[in-house]
């Protein structure tokens, strides 16, 4: 479970994290960050409209004797975008960025530079978990604003995950020091962190390949074990079985409870997706069964 964290915490000269109120399950709440020093801020999401944050963030200006002149949005999700309403009847004459903007929003732009006292974002467009995700470098402490493509605790959800994987090639090269997240406690050193989520990300497809090959992830098995760790006949050659998502969930994530298998599948889902863009997977339509490739075949 992940660390409970303040509801509002100075985390720099320059930036102040408000919990949007929203605290879930297997990740904290929503963050949502006041960046600068003067009486003019930038804010980074809303939260989802709750009241314990148009609280906070009254107070919190109130303490700071400042106004939000800018707010930023990462994304379109809801628990992001749906205290922009609140947002506005505090501060009346905030305006209101997001890439693909909705109606009486602006654009933000990639490489598109905000500004105030103390702080200087430099927007950059990263897809993956939405198409309209964006992240922000902070130059003045050479950290980045990750929103949920990095998040300080767990793994992320992604909408395509070749389009993710770029955007997280993009980060790794752009990020040099902490990472604000938009959920969870502050990453210390964004890199590390970028090549941790690459890495995993790898290893699951390692993952799934392994088991489409082999019929296990513990080896070479033969196909009664194969079997067994589908629940159901294979034929004789290992390589030519074909497995449901949720059947691939159920060997690769063994340690992890049942109820989570069902949102896991998901993200295999999505592996499958980009292996068979590569050619390294096929997918039986009518049955919704995948194998591996007759290229990707071990030699027997």
């Amino acid at each position: 479970m992940a660390v409970p964290l303040p509801e509002v915490e100075r985390l720099s000269a320059s930036v102040v994290r408000i919990l949007a109120g929203n605290p879930g399950k297997v990740i904290p709440g929503t963050n949502t960050y006041l960046i600068g020093r003067g009486p003019q801020r930038l804010l980074i999401d809303t939260g989802e409209g709750r009241p314990s944050w148009q609280a906070a963030i009254r107070s919190v200006l109130t303490a700071e004797n400042a106004t939000i002149q800018q707010a930023l949005i990462t994304h379109w999700h809801t628990d992001h975008t749906y205290g922009i309403p609140d947002l506005l009847k505090i501060c009346p004459g905030v305006k209101i960025y997001k890439n693909d903007p909705d109606d009486g929003q602006l654009e933000i732009r990639d490489g598109q530079v905000f500004k105030t006292e103390g702080a200087t974002l430099t927007a950059l467009h990263t897809p993956g978990h939405t198409t309209d995700h964006v992240a922000f470098l902070f130059e003045e402490e050479n950290a980045m604003f990750t929103g949920d493509n990095v998040l300080g605790h767990g793994t992320a959800v992604f909408e395509e995950l070749s389009t993710y994987l770029r955007s997280l090639e993009k980060m790794h090269k752009l990020s040099q020091g902490r990472a604000y997240p938009g959920h969870g406690a502050v990453i210390e050193d964004c890199k590390s962190k970028v090549t941790e989520y690459i890495q995993h990300r790898r290893q699951r497809e390692d993952e799934v390949l392994r088991v489409l090959r082999l019929g296990t992830l513990d080896g070479a098995a033969s196909p009664p074990a194969a079997a067994a760790a589908r629940g159901k006949e294979v034929s004789p050659d290992r390589t030519s079985g074909l497995w449901t998502p949720i059947e691939l969930v159920k060997a690769i994530y063994r340690a992890v409870p049942e109820e989570l298998h069902l949102p896991a599948s998901n993200g295999v889902i999505q592996v499958l997706m980009k292996l068979e863009q590569e050619g390294k997977v096929t997918h039986e339509l009518q049955s919704g069964r995948w194998g591996i490739a007759r290229s990707e075949r071990p030699a027997l």
